[in-house]
């Protein structure tokens, strides 16, 4: 329709051709802009259309987006309730497994402690099997000792009566003694606890001097019979360990010189004892193996009731005799009655 005008125009107006052109460029430019504003018109139509559609096609995409984009956060809600849960089940499991080491670490210690309980049992258990086996010497010993001492009680009970025995011996010598001088007539100092016989030296020599008077003659021949009857006969002569004679001065000089005079005295007593004919060679005999001479200086003075010496009385002769093992037995006795 537009080509027909376009020809009727021309048909019309052939005179001006140039005015025809530019009409003709003028509808040609039109139809162009008229098919450029279709083509963009149906441009923009596709445009919007296939907008619209992507727009669906995007609401739609975004719509599923948004339902996964809620899944996700329902996912997530969900998982980080179970991260939740996790942790707390983690935590619960730290805290169990601080408390199973320190657990752990308590047994170790008890452990330990246990092993040193068991070492030290076992050496403690050494130590009495070790203690046992000396134990059980030990009572083989005490059987043994107690066998022993059973039959040491046996001797010591026997032994015993022996030393009773024997400790009443000088008691008894001591009474023979006192009964057989009264008897004689002599009269002579008995002491009663230990037998001494004192003699007075006035009687056996002169002052100063060791040699034998006959008034001390004569009173020896009376005395030594009575004397060495009792100390000398089967009943005691077994139990005897020496006779002694014992030589006192008064105080008068010198210590020495009273020794050596004293010593003379007693050896001069000892010397007629083992001549005179008043006692039997038999009794001689044996008096030479007991009689001991012995001085004794001033150490024994007799005193008078006022504290003063009695010097007469000083100057005196002893006769003293002896047990065997008397010591021994008196010290026996004493422990023998701790004993007890």
């Amino acid at each position: 329709m537009a080509r027909q005008r376009i020809h009727n125009s021309r048909a019309g107006h052939g005179a001006g051709n140039s005015g025809a052109s530019w009409i003709s460029y003028s509808d040609m430019m039109a139809a162009l802009l008229l098919i450029f504003v279709l083509i963009l018109s149906y441009s923009l139509y596709e445009y919007f259309t296939m907008m619209e559609t992507k727009t669906a096609e995007l609401d739609a995409a975004q719509a599923v987006v948004a339902q996964q984009q809620l899944q996700v956060e329902e996912k997530q809600a969900a998982l980080d309730k179970q991260t939740a849960q996790l942790q707390s089940v983690q935590a619960a499991l730290d805290e169990q497994s601080l408390q199973l080491q320190k657990a752990q670490a308590v047994i170790s210690a008890r452990q330990e402690e246990l092993d040193a309980a068991n070492a030290t049992l076992a050496t403690k258990e050494e130590e009495l099997t070790l203690l046992q086996s000396e134990l059980a010497n030990k009572q083989l010993a005490l059987d043994a000792a107690t066998d022993v001492l059973a039959a040491q009680k046996e001797q010591l009970a026997a032994q015993t009566q022996r030393i009773d025995s024997m400790l009443g011996l000088r008691t008894q010598i001591v009474q023979d003694l006192s009964d057989t001088l009264a008897a004689s007539g002599l009269k002579a100092t008995v002491d009663r606890d230990t037998g001494d016989i004192v003699l007075e030296s006035a009687v056996f020599f002169e002052f100063n001097s060791y040699t034998l008077s006959a008034e001390g003659k004569a009173m020896l021949d009376r005395f030594l019979p009575a004397y060495m009857s009792v100390l000398l006969s089967d009943q005691y002569r077994d139990y005897l360990g020496e006779i002694i004679i014992e030589g006192h001065t008064d105080t008068v000089g010198e210590y020495m010189t009273n020794l050596a005079l004293s010593q003379n005295r007693a050896q001069t007593v000892v010397n007629y004892c083992l001549t005179t004919s008043s006692l039997t060679q038999e009794q001689r005999e044996l008096l030479r193996t007991l009689i001991v001479p012995k001085g004794k200086s001033y150490n024994s003075p007799v005193y008078n009731a006022d504290g003063t010496v009695n010097q007469d009385k000083s100057r005196r002769v002893e006769f003293k005799f002896s047990l065997k093992d008397t010591e021994m037995i008196t010290e026996l006795s004493r422990i023998l009655q701790q004993i007890e």
